[in-house]
Order: C-alpha cells, then structure tokens, then sequence
C-alpha cells in the first residue's frame, strides 16, 4: 500500500499542477484556431495572477479577485489584437512584448503598492479558492484501491480545477458544434473566404482573443489565490510557453490538449516527488535534471517527435482585406 499512497500522492499533484496548463493551452487553442499566433499568454498568465491577488487582498473575496484577473487578462488580449490585427504588427513581436511588459509591470506595481519586493501580502483562507469535499468522500476515504483515489484525487480540489476539466468539452462544443466555432476555424485557414461571405475577419478574430483572455484569467488566478496564497515575481515560471508546446503536441485540439497537459503535470510532480531521492545504482540525482524533465520534453517533442502538427494555414499572418 505504501507505493500505492505513493501513486495517489503523485496523481494528485499531477492535476493540481496541470490546470494553469490546460486553461492556457485550450486559451491558446482559440486564438491560433482563429490565425492569431498568442506567444503572450505567459504575459496574461502573469497579469492575471498579479491582479488576481490584488484584489483578492484588497477585497477579501475570491470571486472578485477571478473577475479582476479575466478583465486585465481580455485587456492584454485586445492589446494584442490591436497590435496584430488592426494594426497588422508581427504577432510574435507584439507577444512577446506584452510578456516583457508584465513581467515588469507587475514587480514595479507590486513593490509600489505593498512595498514586498513585488510579492502581494498572503492572503487569509477566506480570500482564497478552497477545496471541495465531494459527497461520500469521507466515507469511502477507507475503501482499498478506490477510496483513496475518489478521496485524495477526485475529490478535495477547489472549483477552479474541475472547471478547467468542463473546459475542455465545452471548447470542444464550442469549436465543432457552434456557428461561431466554425467561422472562427474558418477564419484560421481561409480569411479570404470568410470575408467574402460578408463575416468580419478582424471581428472574429477579437473575439478569439477575447476567449483566450478569459481562459488565461482563470489560469492566472487559479496561480495566485488557488494554488498559492500570494502573487510570487515571474510565478508563471515558463507554464505559457510549455502550454504552446501542448497545444503543438495535441495538433489543436481540446481532448488532446488536456492529456497532454497532464503528462507535463505529471512530469512535474514526479519532479517534486524525486527530490532528495536515490535512483537505483545511480544515487541521488540532483533536483534540476528532474526539474528540467518538463522542458527537456517540450524540447523533444517540437524537435519532431510527434509527427506532422500542420498549424492553420492562416496562422501568424495579418489579413489584408482586397479591395
């Protein structure tokens, strides 16, 4: 039983460590299903979380707090969009101009307001996401096998978390079942032909950028007030980046998405786990290799290693209406 709780202690840090993953990944999903290359979800990531934690300081609520951090979240989203869309800027440039921005921002802001070094005061229980107990959790908690699974796994995570697993069908929905998602596919691989149809491309491709903000609000703020406590300086840690290698590896598409996602939440809290461990005939292996494990993978994996990944075929180029 020991390798056992051992098992369901690492699967429980696995879906903990994922959700930021999967709420940026799927945000990614929409913006590049819709031709917008988002290399600044690292940024709204970060933005999100440090406005998140404001308010949740200021006010006490959480709640409040997750609507400051999808406002601020959409507003560096349509930055982006005016940038990129209207504007016809490099993508990439306007993204990663945006990550540099927050990454400053948010420590000069930080260190004005609270006077921490950038860090925003711990926040008490009550302004924070808390776990949910689902039903007949205790009373399975003592059943071999699965009791422990339903109870330390399935149950005992905060709203945020089982929010991010209804993300995925409902982006899913979304994309393949609504009107909406079909333009919006549509304006990713033949902006020409949807503007022909009179749809506005630029309009469709705000509202993509829209969807993404509102995606990374939620993973900024499950960083802030659901894993953590605090907004912590550059907390996103490169979770933007490892989510666009995700969405590289799923081929942009949700389901695939959030198991992918997994894998690097797992490779993540086997990292954590490793820690201080021996490795048979090796010894004790030092804690960055298994920190790397995450990285190394993204490395491995846009290396080519998993097969053709075509992006939509409008993807990072500004469109030009004909006249």
């Amino acid at each position: 039983m020991e390798y056992y709780d051992t098992l369901i202690s690492i699967l429980g840090s696995t879906i903990r460590l994922s959700i930021p993953l999967i709420f940026t990944a799927l945000a990614g999903l929409f913006s590049e299903r819709a031709g917008i290359f988002d290399i600044g979800l690292e940024g709204k990531m970060l933005a999100s979380a440090f406005a998140a934690a404001c308010v949740a300081s200021v006010t006490g609520s959480p709640w409040l707090g997750l609507l400051a951090g999808i406002l601020i979240s959409v507003l560096f989203g349509l930055l982006h969009g005016f940038a990129s869309i209207t504007n016809r800027g490099n993508q990439i440039v306007s993204g990663v101009a945006i990550n540099f921005l927050t990454a400053g921002l948010t420590i000069v802001l930080g260190n004005s307001w609270f006077g921490q070094g950038g860090r925003t005061p711990t926040l008490p229980a009550t302004a924070r996401f808390g776990s949910i107990v689902l039903p007949g959790a205790d009373a399975l908690r003592g059943v071999p096998i699965i009791g422990p699974l339903y109870a330390n796994v399935i149950s005992g995570n905060n709203i945020l978390t089982y929010l991010a697993f209804i993300a995925v069908p409902i982006s899913w929905w979304i994309l393949y079942r609504t009107r909406f998602g079909l333009r919006l596919r549509a304006v990713g691989e033949n902006p020409g032909a949807v503007d022909t149809a009179g749809i506005s491309v630029e309009w469709l491709r705000y509202r993509s950028l829209i969807c993404a903000g509102i995606l990374c609000g939620f993973s900024g703020t499950y960083l802030a007030i659901a894993q953590s406590a605090a907004f912590i300086n550059n907390m996103s840690a490169g979770k933007g980046y490892i989510a666009l290698a995700a969405l590289i590896f799923a081929k942009w598409k949700p389901v695939p998405v959030m198991f992918t996602c997994l894998l690097f939440g797992f490779l993540d809290a086997f990292a954590n786990f490793m820690q201080g461990k021996e490795v048979p005939f090796i010894g004790e292996v030092p804690v960055q290799i298994f920190q790397a494990l995450p990285y190394i993978l993204t490395c491995i994996l846009l290396a080519g290693f998993i097969g053709v990944a075509n992006p939509p075929k409008a993807g990072g180029v500004p469109y030009v209406k004909e006249r």
